[in-house]
């Protein structure tokens, strides 16, 4: 089901990469420039917090063993059941990926007099299969895997083995990279990616001004 783009006055760009390529400083340094983000792991976030709207249908798929204290989803219960099952992760992305499009589709059915275009952030875009259909443009955030790797394993304190899995549930650079309209390369300084950041904005502008 693609996302709507209300008489196409909001434009809608498909910001995606690998775990530990740097979305999130992607993100940010759109936003310094005034640019709407719509982040689909944040709406996650908000669904599955303290008896938040998708969790009772993750109770009664999972039961209590993946419900915290307090009523939100235990992260790390999950996490070591879907990355071990695949059946598992589809039972959950079948729960919350509707719920996540819908939220998605409100927001920018919201921002339907902003001028300019929405970073709409999917760390799997790619993998959605229809994501041509979901936004105007794509742009992948990219680095080696090698640095993938240590970035995540520094952040999260996750073992090596515990971020091959996941690099293995996403799908690979080499298809990332052929399906980017643009690449966001995000391999040496946060100084070099702000002036890269700065210069796409620049582009993006353009291209939807001249589009309407």
């Amino acid at each position: 089901m693609p996302i709507a783009v209300p008489d196409r006055v909001t434009h809608v760009v498909g910001l995606t990469g690998g775990i530990g390529s740097g979305k999130s400083a992607v993100a940010e340094r759109f936003a310094s420039h005034g640019v709407p983000i719509i982040d689909t792991d944040a709406i996650a976030h908000e669904l599955t917090a303290c008896h938040a709207a998708a969790m009772p249908a993750i109770r009664a798929a999972f039961g209590d063993s993946v419900v915290a204290a307090d009523g939100a989803l235990d992260r790390t219960a999950m996490r070591k059941i879907v990355f071990a099952d695949p059946v598992a992760r589809k039972q959950l992305e079948s729960v919350l990926h509707p719920l996540i499009r819908t939220e998605c589709e409100q927001r920018i059915a919201a921002l339907a007099g902003h001028a300019g275009y929405v970073i709409l952030m999917v760390p799997l875009l790619i993998e959605s299969g229809d994501y041509r259909r979901r936004v105007d443009r794509i742009a992948v955030v990219d680095c080696p895997e090698a640095l993938q790797i240590a970035r995540v394993m520094a952040r999260n304190g996750q073992s090596r083995s515990e971020v091959d899995r996941v690099l293995a549930a996403q799908v690979g650079r080499a298809d990332r990279l052929a399906a980017a309209d643009d690449v966001i390369d995000n391999s040496t300084t946060l100084e070099a990616l702000t002036a890269r950041i700065q210069v796409l904005h620049q582009t993006y502008t353009k291209l939807f001004c001249a589009k309407g």
